[in-house]
């Protein structure tokens, strides 16, 4: 039981030292955690969630989410996170998917059809979760590697949302790969993306390890994040590319004092050179990267120092105890790496991968190849010096601002615009997003169609990330031999 030993041993070794502070400026100490969640737990059980039971947690990052996924931990049940920022159509595909217990929401989040457990975001540490507090401790359980903590979906809706399992087992190898044995290693940090995503799930627990303060946004946004920078005296800057950019463009940014910055890290995509360079002069810091996907748990990183263009030209080497293998992407049965040089799928092995789809076996079975790597539906090649160097990825999905975006899915919502005689989503690359959007149209005849009437459109169904940046219309898609899309030709369509 990864998290609850961890959690109560933290509240023992660092007391009312403050582990997370919310955006309001609130703190939590290690023991309010430990507390907190104890009472939180001992509410949910009265609710029936006990060991194996599915718990959907819809709340936005903050003490809420964090204390709640702790409870559950706590009662050996599974938390299935939304994120709260998907549409309602979305969230409800999510939950569907899910098929929860119970439900922990907001009022505005709730969902319709789905047991909730309603609450109001939190002022004090002492008023979280008040509907479902009571003052007892949840029973201690055996420990079990092979439980199931938690859920972590990999996109809102593609048709049929699918979710990473990932349990004791996997959490204690990347707690393990993260901070060893070590405890109160110290730091001053924050979060910036949604609770329901990869890092913050199975990172917890080395968080709480390291026994320092985290801040909690529950909206990124560049002038905050900057501020906040300022504001604590943080030494490290950790995002996706998109949000350093955005970062960098503020036209306050140089006003901002940042000296006390030492360190970036970039994940969740490719940083360009361009943005690298730019990071590193005007942070003024040290930059490292690190690549996984939703179902490897983790991958491959560089080490800041590292040659810079380490970070630059490669996503770096594998993490202690991750094996990386580049197959062939066309034969789905292949056991044999592609040559040095050549460009192959990228594949992950080590315990930190998931134990296969929620519900979905024929999923899981396509997830993995013969020998037990996880297909990461990227492309990239290795270099002389053992670097992974990613060149795109074997199906459409394109990454806006460090989230994933299925074209497919973008289409069947505007598709049904009253103009829109036929339809194909693709990428163009962006400097701050790093890939952006754009709807390629055949306009019915007679009809007029703009961007903002194509995005008003799908408002409601997507969520903005997934909406188009870019619209061109032309007489006719172009098509392959087979009578399908050519997409490679709208991009080439599309390049500068």
């Amino acid at each position: 039981m990864v998290l609850p030993a961890t959690v109560r041993e933290a509240a023992r070794r660092f007391g009312d030292r403050n582990a997370y502070v919310a955006e309001a400026g609130w703190p939590l100490s290690y023991r309010d955690l430990d507390r907190l969640s104890d009472e939180t737990a001992a509410g949910l059980l009265t609710t029936g969630v006990g060991p194996g039971r599915v718990v959907g947690v819809m709340l936005p990052p903050g003490p809420e989410f964090l204390v709640t996924y702790l409870a559950v931990a706590k009662l050996g049940a599974v938390t299935a996170g939304v994120n709260d920022r998907l549409s309602a159509h979305e969230r409800r595909a999510v939950l569907e998917r899910a098929e929860p217990d119970l439900v922990v929401s907001t009022d505005d989040l709730a969902i319709d059809g789905f047991a909730t457990a309603s609450i109001a975001t939190a002022t004090a540490p002492d008023r979280i979760l008040v509907g479902i507090r009571r003052d007892d401790r949840p029973p201690t359980l055996p420990d079990d590697p092979s439980r199931d903590v938690a859920i972590i979906f990999t996109s809102g809706t593609t048709g049929i949302p699918k979710g990473a399992r990932y349990g004791n087992r996997q959490l204690a190898f990347i707690t393990r790969t993260d901070v060893g044995d070590q405890w109160d290693i110290g730091g001053r940090g924050f979060t910036g993306t949604s609770f329901a995503h990869l890092g913050f799930i199975t990172k917890l627990a080395g968080n709480l390890r390291r026994g320092g303060v985290n801040f909690m946004m529950t909206r990124w946004r560049a002038d905050a994040t900057l501020a906040l920078l300022e504001r604590e005296r943080l030494t490290t800057v950790a995002g996706v590319p998109t949000q350093l950019a955005l970062m960098l463009r503020h036209p306050d940014f140089d006003r901002y004092d940042l000296s006390s910055v030492q360190f970036i890290i970039a994940g969740g995509g490719p940083i360009t050179p361009g943005l690298a360079a730019e990071a590193r002069e005007r942070f003024g810091a040290r930059l490292a990267t690190r690549y996984s996907c939703t179902e490897a748990g983790i991958g491959l990183g560089t080490a800041f120092d590292a040659p810079d263009d380490d970070a630059v030209v490669s996503v770096g080497r594998p993490l202690p105890g991750v094996e990386l293998a580049l197959r062939d992407a066309a034969d789905l049965e292949s056991v044999r790496d592609v040559d040095l040089g050549a460009i192959g799928e990228v594949c992950l092995r080590s315990p930190a991968c998931m134990n296969g789809y929620w519900r979905d076996p024929d999923a899981t079975a396509a997830a993995f190849t013969p020998d037990g790597f996880v297909r990461t539906g990227d492309l990239g090649a290795l270099d002389d010096a053992g670097r992974l160097r990613l060149v795109g990825r074997a199906k459409e999905m394109y990454v806006r601002g460090g989230y994933n975006v299925y074209p497919v899915e973008v289409e069947a919502v505007l598709s049904t615009h009253p103009a829109v005689a036929a339809i194909a989503v693709v990428p163009r690359p962006d400097d701050v997003m790093g890939e952006v959007g754009v709807a390629c149209v055949v306009v019915r005849p007679d009809q007029a169609l703009t961007l903002a009437s194509l995005r008003a459109h799908a408002d409601g169904h997507l969520a903005r990330h997934k909406l188009p940046e870019a619209l061109v219309t032309l007489d006719a898609l172009p098509l392959t031999a087979g009578e399908k899309i050519d997409r490679r030709a709208l991009r080439s369509l599309l390049a500068p």
